[in-house]
């Protein structure tokens, strides 16, 4: 079998971007990753285990000057971004990084899109999406062919960051129709059909992917399941109200990731955000998890 052509991955200490790496490093390709010279130690050690299985590590930062960042990208073939972050990272880091790429050679550049449909939102809808689409617009003549992944709401993000689940109180809450559909996967299959597509040449444009489309009413059923726990459904208000709780937070704070998660939920929830056709089918070797099975080892204990 032939090696795979090298893989560079910034945002590399983060949760998607380690993964990314180790799924990379399953299918035996060669990875690189940008790691930054502040990164604290916890960080540096949790790549250690990678190294061990032939990570290279170079220091920098997708805000470094183009030069450097080509240098440190080398010759990698493909360039994922796995970084999280501001405008500062998302759009004006994202495109020095891309510019750096297609500075050092590289063909193929894999964006921090991971998410919700991206596509089918408009301005306003979600400011972290919003810079998503910025980016885009300064890196889409960057000269490299660009593919985007997209996994619709994270697993580990409804369960956590979202605030739907009070475990204490026994309550799952939500906001809209609770029949409508979502797009849900894990982080680890996230990294896995990211890696999948990084080393398929054939891959192009947006690709989406589930581990599972369930509606509100369903993934409460799930993550009861999966826990072993009595929670109660409680419906916060319609998808108009949301939309009205969203302007009455954005009026009172300067900063908007205190309404950030209420803004994913309304993208999801009215539908505006939901895939119209998946690509899991592309890569039939990976089989996502259910909520359930995730639920079980990552709901805390009773």
């Amino acid at each position: 079998m032939s090696i795979p052509p090298k893989v560079f991955v910034a945002g590399a200490t983060g949760l998607l971007g380690s993964q990314i790496i180790s799924a990379l490093l399953d299918r035996g390709a060669p990875v690189r990753a940008l790691v930054r010279p502040g990164a604290d130690a916890d960080k540096k050690a949790a790549l250690a285990a990678l190294r061990s299985r032939g990570l290279e590590v170079v220091e920098g930062d997708v805000t470094d000057p183009a030069e450097a960042l080509a240098e440190a990208v080398g010759d990698a073939a493909t360039v994922i971004s796995a970084v999280q972050g501001g405008p500062e990272v998302i759009v004006d880091g994202q495109a020095n990084l891309a510019h750096a790429a297609a500075k050092a050679g590289a063909c193929r550049f894999i964006p921090s899109d991971f998410a919700i449909d991206v596509t089918k939102l408009e301005d306003g809808d979600n400011f972290m999406i919003d810079w998503r689409r910025r980016a885009a617009a300064e890196y889409a003549h960057a000269g490299l062919e660009v593919i985007s992944v997209l996994n619709g709401a994270f697993y580990e993000v409804m369960v956590g960051f979202m605030g739907l689940i009070d475990w204490d109180r026994g309550t799952l809450s939500h906001w809209g129709d609770p029949d409508q559909p979502l797009d849900l996967t894990s982080v680890p299959d996230t990294a896995a059909y990211t890696a999948a597509v990084a080393l398929d040449p054939k891959a192009i444009g947006t690709l989406r992917f589930v581990g599972e489309v369930l509606s509100m009413r369903r993934f409460h059923e799930a993550v009861q399941r999966g826990s072993g726990r009595t929670l109660e459904l409680r419906h916060l208000g319609t998808a108009d109200e949301l939309r009205a709780e969203i302007e009455r937070q954005a009026a009172r704070t300067q900063n908007p990731f205190d309404y950030v998660a209420l803004q994913y939920q309304w993208c999801m929830v009215t539908g505006k955000a939901k895939f119209d056709a998946l690509d899991n089918d592309r890569y039939p070797q990976i089989t996502p998890a259910s909520v359930i099975d995730f639920v079980r080892t990552a709901a805390p204990p009773a």
